[in-house]
């Protein structure tokens, strides 16, 4: 690829990830509605007490290094352009892509490596794309031809990539998601053949062919019972695609939301139904379609600027791309620390996307992030895992969090900046008496005009970190 190629690739992520994060920043966040199942709340206080996660996007788009599924949509935007020699003829091109298929072949698929690098990073949960819109099955499901274990990687014993994936996660001690599209480009129950498709949407009207639709729905809840009772215990239900929806449920005034045609009800209540029948407490995330079915909000490579009392989770790329491209920008381990303390302080999670590779491994870069983040995490997680936000939350350059009587306040740092002899937390009061020291070092600091002081050897003794964490009782 030569440099003109990388840079409009470049523009095109980046263009596709700022209509994603406007489509999941504009929702209304006050009609939140909690969950009334005991189950369903303590899984939630559990997930929420774990703060940080691994997504995973990956397909057979990763062999050709595009953005995910969405250049099969014809729809005339930055994130579906069309590339390479079938970009001319949308059938041409759809058959093509469908016809990764038959070479995709990740043999150096090793899910154990990437379970105890994302453990190590201090990651406690993982959500695996089990299947994109392109509707390509990562897993050994029977409704679908189009799928992992008819491709030449089918004769690997860890052919079936999901069950892999979760099985080594939670060998780890991680709580498991399953991202399922509900929209499926591949099926003819959504993208008829008798009508091309026109964009993203179904391509006919489901009111106008019930018994298609009805096909349609009954083949996404077979699939998702499939991934709910045959591949061990999951703890999130994680759907995408939220055009899929009752017409009843959208928001006129939310951009996106008002290009949705026509009703595209896949009848969620018998979903979550069967799906907390084999997985009991099961936390289900119908993205963007605000109600009883979308237990956490999950805003998208964007933070709130504000803390947020209800339950929610910034999904983020560590590079430019949620699937993979052969050359990667990813991001410092400074801009990820600072990301993270951000978000914990402001009442969130983070769900931090890795993409593997069309061989099956991630760039080694991923790892050398996930291990500097790790490193960071080892001395300064106390403030991170199980705690709760504390007002002013977020304030310049200071972060805060709480856990029973503990105060921790972050001191997010500029690249390279060592500790200075004197720091004063912005828009916290503390107690006179309060004792003040910073993690990973047992040196009490004393107050001065409400300002902490910090003698040099201790600054020394710390060394230069992404950010600070000061522990006060």
């Amino acid at each position: 690829m030569n440099l003109k190629s990388k840079a409009l690739l470049l523009a095109v992520l980046l263009a596709g990830n700022f209509s994603f994060a406007q489509q999941h920043s504009e929702q209304d966040h006050s009609k939140y509605v909690a969950p009334t199942d005991p189950l369903v709340q303590q899984k939630l206080a559990k997930w929420q007490d774990v703060k940080f996660g691994l997504l995973m996007h990956w397909g057979t788009y990763s062999q050709w290094g595009i953005v995910e599924s969405w250049s099969l949509c014809p729809e005339d935007e930055g994130w579906c352009e069309r590339k390479g020699p079938h970009s001319h003829d949308w059938y041409e091109y759809k058959k093509a892509y469908e016809d990764i298929a038959k070479t995709f072949n990740p043999v150096k698929f090793n899910p154990e490596r990437w379970a105890q690098a994302a453990k190590n990073a201090g990651m406690k949960y993982v959500v695996f794309t089990t299947k994109h819109h392109d509707g390509f099955a990562m897993f050994d499901s029977k409704y679908t031809d189009y799928k992992i274990t008819n491709t030449p990687f089918k004769t690997n014993p860890k052919s079936n990539v999901t069950k892999e994936v979760l099985s080594a996660f939670r060998n780890q001690g991680f709580m498991t998601g399953t991202y399922f599209s509900k929209p499926d480009w591949n099926t003819e129950f959504y993208w008829w053949k008798y009508f091309p498709p026109k964009d993203r949407n179904a391509s006919y009207d489901p009111k106008k062919r019930p018994e298609l639709w009805n096909k349609f729905k009954d083949f996404t809840y077979n699939q998702i019972e499939e991934l709910m009772s045959d591949y061990g215990s999951v703890d999130i239900l994680w759907l995408d695609g939220g055009w899929v929806r009752p017409l009843n449920t959208i928001d006129p005034n939310i951009s996106w939301q008002k290009s949705i045609p026509y009703e595209q009800d896949i009848d969620m209540a018998r979903i979550a139904k069967m799906a907390r029948s084999h997985q009991p407490g099961l936390l289900v995330v119908d993205r963007t379609v605000t109600g009883e079915f979308e237990n956490y909000v999950t805003p998208e490579q964007s933070i709130p600027d504000h803390y947020m009392s209800i339950p929610w989770e910034s999904c983020m790329t560590m590079g430019d791309s949620w699937s993979y491209i052969p050359k990667e920008n990813f991001k410092s381990t400074q801009k990820l620390v600072h990301t993270l303390v951000d978000i914990i302080a402001k009442g969130g999670n983070l769900l931090l996307n890795v993409a593997p590779g069309p061989d099956g491994e991630w760039h080694e870069e991923a790892y050398t992030r996930l291990e500097e983040m790790g490193k960071w995490m080892n001395v300064n997680g106390v403030g991170i895992y199980e705690t709760k936000p504390l007002a002013p939350y977020r304030q310049g350059k200071w972060a805060y969090t709480k856990k029973g009587n503990t105060t921790y306040a972050f001191y997010l740092a500029e690249a390279g900046e060592k500790l200075g002899t004197s720091l004063k937390p912005e828009g916290l009061t503390m107690p006179a008496n309060a004792k003040i020291t910073l993690a990973g070092n047992k040196k009490v600091l004393k107050m001065k005009g409400g300002s902490i002081e910090i003698p040099a050897k201790t600054a020394t003794e710390i060394g230069v970190q992404p950010a600070y964490l000061f522990v006060i009782n």
